[in-house]
């Protein structure tokens, strides 16, 4: 079986994110269940927060508390 890589997983949570830009906010819990469903039984939580550790880090997303906290396109970046 292939293994999954944290990179591939943020790709992926990269991809949701921006195709939900302006239309829904995506909560960490969301992106993390989305690809549980993507990735199959390969992608557990650790894996997902370190793919979310990466989005930050390189600053392609970043949180944002607006009546809860998001997962959002970096405005700096857009």
């Amino acid at each position: 079986m292939n293994e999954i890589s944290s990179q591939q997983v943020a790709d992926a949570m990269y991809a949701l994110v921006k195709e939900y830009h302006g239309k829904k906010n995506l909560k960490a819990m969301d992106l993390i269940k989305a690809m549980r469903e993507k990735f199959g039984e390969g992608c557990d939580d650790k894996l997902c927060k370190q793919a979310i550790r990466e989005l930050m880090e390189s600053e392609r997303c970043t949180y944002s508390y607006v009546g809860g906290s998001y997962v959002v396109l970096n405005p700096e970046k857009k």
